[in-house]
């Protein structure tokens, strides 16, 4: 079982002005790989905040937390910042391959700065706003977050094998 933990960076979201369906997107597709959400919020897009949420959910331990909204060009979009503030390990292959194959589909894929790092033996990762977009990536990265946190965890000793 993977422990989860969701984080959608939302200032409407925060103010009940949204309902929040990426974060229950997100909530569906990791029950794909043997994820349970643990942790669920919906914060303000707010740098420290952000910070303060990311760090709070990886000390409980947590293996994956995915984030949602906020890796945009809005002058609000805080949540790369935030991450990149707390991770002690940047993982580019995952950003990367999120963008690849977004950009098969929009041009505007470009303007992601998603990231995704580890803090201790959790795995963050940046997805998009929109629900479609978070179905998108979340799709293409699914399959590897689970030996991801095997190795995080220490459970594989060769990878090669």
């Amino acid at each position: 079982m993977l422990r989860v933990g969701v984080i959608t960076a939302s200032d409407r979201g925060y103010r009940g002005e949204r309902e929040d369906l990426s974060g229950k997107v997100i909530e569906e597709m990791v029950k794909e790989i043997n994820g349970v959400v643990e942790e669920y919020k919906v914060l303000p897009d707010d740098l420290e905040v952000i910070k303060k949420e990311l760090i709070n959910m990886s000390d409980k331990g947590l293996d994956l937390i995915l984030t949602t909204g906020g890796t945009g060009l809005s002058p609000r979009d805080n949540t790369p910042e935030a991450t990149l503030a707390v991770v002690e390990k940047l993982v580019p292959g995952i950003p990367e391959a999120m963008r690849m194959a977004s950009l098969a589909k929009t041009p505007h894929a470009m303007l992601s700065r998603a990231v995704a790092g580890i803090r201790g033996k959790t795995l963050i990762v940046n997805l998009p706003g929109s629900p479609k977009g978070v179905r998108e990536n979340l799709s293409v990265i699914l399959p590897a977050l689970p030996h991801a946190v095997e190795v995080l965890r220490g459970e594989v000793k060769d990878c090669g094998k």
